[in-house]
Order: structure tokens, then C-alpha cells, then sequence
């Protein structure tokens, strides 16, 4: 990267806080990635904007769907408003509402469910499991653009998603990293005949890593933060949605 480059770069929104442990990784995922790449400092120019979490996942949980877009729509507007000139949603549930929300924006927005999907076709997965918060996995919005790719989306049963919701709200937004829960995380993805497994919650790639995971992981944060990353400097990105 140069100096002449700079004036290249699009400005990146992120719609944080959803929740706050995952929005500190993406910020610091796209730095690090940048600087991996070209070791110098000119790195694209991010906004953040913060929604109230408590509030968010009410939403969520009540379906209260119109209000939930609106909110949405009112930070991604507030983002706009601040110099960003593309944005990304930093979690994988309100992709349940992705083009609802597009179409109510003035600005691109990248998918991490199409980032995702990508992803697992050059890995040539067909059959993967998605684990996240029991919104996204009781949620339909995955298999709907997986099946695109002609992958298959399967859900752990009700108790695992239970367990699985548990150590996300307990747990991994608060920062509590616990060895016994990694373990016990490890247990419940083995327990299912797939081919690789989709971290469908930003969190989760702080407790799951391919390092200790037997079959292929597909980080939603790492990939879409990479996708992120990849637009802002106009490089080649097939996954980015309008529709």
C-alpha cells in the first residue's frame, strides 16, 4: 500500500456492540489483517456505532420484527451520516432481516452468511452444522443462501441448542473463556455427522478455534471481517449482496 492509494480506500462501518466482546475482534481483526498484508499503517478508516445490546436481543427474542429492523436501520443510517461508505453488521442474527435492511440504507453492505457460504464452497463442504445463538439457529436465513451454494445447513437438537444459547449469553459476551465449556462446545459439534461446522455467533471463534477442532470451522467474524477488509481496499469480492 502507498500513500497514493490512500485517497482508495472506502471508509468501513461496523454496527457494534451486538455484542461488545465480538465488535472489539472485528475492529482488531481488520487492523491486524490489514497490516499482515502490507506492513505500514495506512489502514482504511473505520466508524463504529454501538447499539444497546439488552435492547437488541429483546427484540430479537420477543420478535418484535419491525422495531427490531427499524433499530437496525437507525444505527446503520447514523453510521452512513459519520462518513462511512459501506457497512457491515457485527453479528450473525440480524442477517436474519439482511435484505429488509438493505433496502432501507443508502449504502453496500456485505453478508457474513454469503462471506460464510463462500468460504465453505472452496472448502467443498456439502453437509455443515450451524451453531450460534438459538435466534440464528431456530432462524431459517443460512439455509436459504447455503442452499444457493447447494450446501446443507443442519441445527443441533433442542437441548444442545439450549446449552449452546446458555454459554453465548453467560458466558462469551461477558469475556468468560472457559476450558471446560470449550470442551464441552468440542463434544456437542462432534456429536453430529458433518462435514465442517459454521461459528454462527462473532463469539464463538473466541471459544473454537481450528486448532483444536477435528473437522473444518467456518469463523463467521474472521471471514467476514476479511470481506470487509477485501472492499474496502477494491479488491475482488463476489459476496457482496444487493438484493
Amino acid at each position: 500500500m502507498n500513500k497514493g492509494a490512500i485517497k482508495l480506500k472506502k471508509t468501513i462501518g461496523i454496527l457494534g456492540g451486538i455484542s461488545l466482546a465480538s465488535t472489539i475482534q472485528y475492529y482488531k481483526k481488520i487492523t491486524d489483517l490489514y497490516y499482515e498484508r502490507y506492513n505500514d499503517y495506512y489502514y482504511p478508516e473505520i466508524r463504529i456505532n454501538s447499539l444497546d445490546f439488552q435492547y437488541f436481543t429483546d427484540l430479537e427474542n420477543e420478535h418484535r420484527t419491525e422495531e427490531y429492523i427499524n433499530y437496525i436501520v437507525k444505527g446503520i443510517h447514523a453510521l452512513e451520516k459519520s462518513g462511512a461508505e459501506f457497512v457491515i453488521m457485527g453479528a450473525n442474527s440480524p442477517h436474519s432481516v439482511f435484505n429488509e435492511v438493505l433496502n432501507k440504507i443508502n449504502v453496500p453492505m456485505i453478508s457474513i452468511v454469503e462471506s460464510t457460504a463462500k468460504r465453505a464452497t472452496e472448502l467443498k463442504l456439502s453437509k455443515v452444522l450451524l451453531t450460534g445463538i438459538k435466534y440464528t439457529m431456530q432462524a431459517t436465513f443460512y439455509q436459504e443462501v447455503f442452499k444457493k451454494y447447494n450446501i446443507e445447513v443442519i441445527t443441533p437438537n433442542e437441548a444442545h441448542q439450549d446449552e449452546i444459547n446458555s454459554i453465548i449469553f453467560n458466558e462469551l459476551v461477558i469475556n468468560i473463556f472457559a476450558d471446560k465449556t470449550r470442551k464441552r462446545m468440542l463434544d456437542i459439534v462432534q456429536s453430529y455427522h458433518v462435514e465442517g461446522v459454521i461459528l454462527g455467533c462473532t463469539e464463538l471463534p473466541l471459544l473454537i478455534t481450528q486448532n483444536i477442532c477435528p473437522i473444518p470451522v467456518l469463523d463467521t467474524l474472521s471471514l467476514h471481517a476479511k470481506a470487509a477488509l477485501d472492499f474496502s481496499l477494491n479488491e475482488e469480492y463476489k459476496s457482496l449482496s444487493f438484493t
